[in-house]
């Protein structure tokens, strides 16, 4: 099954903030719910891995990530990624994202993902699978935006005092959380009834 998501996202700082996180793979990999990378092979391969919690399991799922296209001038990422579980249910996913200027001294992120599901996901059916995609992207860029707006603050700061930042001053935001799947399938059934109830009122 395949899913293809087209989107543009806010990002809360400016055009080289948001290229200083998106050009580092391994930071831009925490912006990804419960994605981590375990091991960088060359400057174009990694190793990773996913870990999803249902209920009180959690499941990991180990891949490789091959970063096919990477433009300063451009500002633009092109990757792929591809994983599996010991059960045998496989993903992939090709990712095309750009940095667009934006009013305010900001940015906005466009990403395209292809997403490629077998085994077990695929019988969740389309619908729901772009729901989720939708949603696990939606995490990813609301992560990366605090990210490259801390990294902003960062930079004002050393231009202000004319001397580095200390790390205390401002300190990066957190990682994303770990994927819980409980928790996506609820915003799901919500957004569901919320539209439901909303096409009744109109």
């Amino acid at each position: 099954m395949e899913v293809v998501i087209d989107k543009q996202y806010p990002v809360a700082a400016g055009l080289d903030a948001a290229w200083a996180v998106l050009s580092n793979i391994n930071e831009l990999a925490t912006c990804m719910p419960g994605a981590s990378i375990t091991e960088q092979l060359d400057e174009r391969h990694y190793k990773g891995q996913v870990r999803v919690k249902v209920g009180p399991a959690v499941a990991a799922f180990a891949g490789s990530i091959e970063v096919l296209h990477l433009d300063a001038a451009r500002r633009s990422l092109k990757m792929v990624g591809k994983g599996a579980d010991k059960a045998g249910s496989s993903a992939s996913m090709e990712l095309e994202a750009v940095l667009l200027p934006a009013e305010g001294g900001r940015c906005t992120l466009q990403g395209q993902a292809r997403v490629i599901v077998s085994g077990k996901f695929a019988q969740f059916g389309g619908r729901m699978m772009t729901s989720v995609s939708d949603m696990i992207l939606s995490q990813f860029a609301e992560t990366f935006s605090q990210k490259a707006q801390a990294l902003q603050g960062t930079a004002s700061v050393a231009d202000t005092s004319g001397a580095q930042a200390s790390p205390a001053t401002t300190a990066a935001p957190a990682a994303a959380k770990e994927l819980n799947a409980l928790g996506l399938l609820w915003a799901m059934v919500r957004n569901f009834f919320a539209g439901l109830f909303g096409k009744k009122k109109a």
